[in-house]
């Protein structure tokens, strides 16, 4: 598998490292997503999907908050990564996140995998339908 790396960028409260992982791109959000970070985590995934990779593994071990604006930036990815014919899944949520996911509803239109290697080796893309 090619992990070489895309991008990244940086902000006092966020920094998003992006790799390719076969026919996949992995975004790694670390810190806070929000209101004055979201174009961060925004721009790598928009950037993603324009280099053609409409697979997106995003990697939340490390994403200690996520608000409804990073939200919005995660549903907007799903819409554009689904349009291209991929999806975007979600790895490894702290339950701080996994709770806003639950919340809003969330949690059911994403593919949630607990590692990034669950969400690599997932073959679908899109709604896990069974769970």
């Amino acid at each position: 598998m090619d992990r070489g790396t895309v991008g990244s960028a940086q902000s006092g409260r966020l920094l998003v490292e992006v790799r390719q992982e076969g026919s996949s791109a992995v975004v790694s959000p670390a810190g806070e997503l929000d209101h004055h970070t979201a174009e961060l985590l925004r721009e790598p995934l928009d950037d993603c999907l324009s280099k053609g990779l409409s697979r997106l593994v995003v990697d939340c071990a490390r994403l200690e908050f996520c608000d409804s604006t990073g939200l919005n930036v995660l549903l907007g990815a799903r819409l554009k990564a689904e349009a291209a014919g991929g999806g975007v899944h979600l790895a490894g949520m702290l339950p701080v996140v996994a709770r806003v996911f639950e919340i809003t509803g969330a949690d059911a239109v994403f593919t949630v995998h607990a590692t990034v290697a669950e969400a690599l080796a997932d073959g679908h893309d899109g709604r896990d339908e069974d769970g």
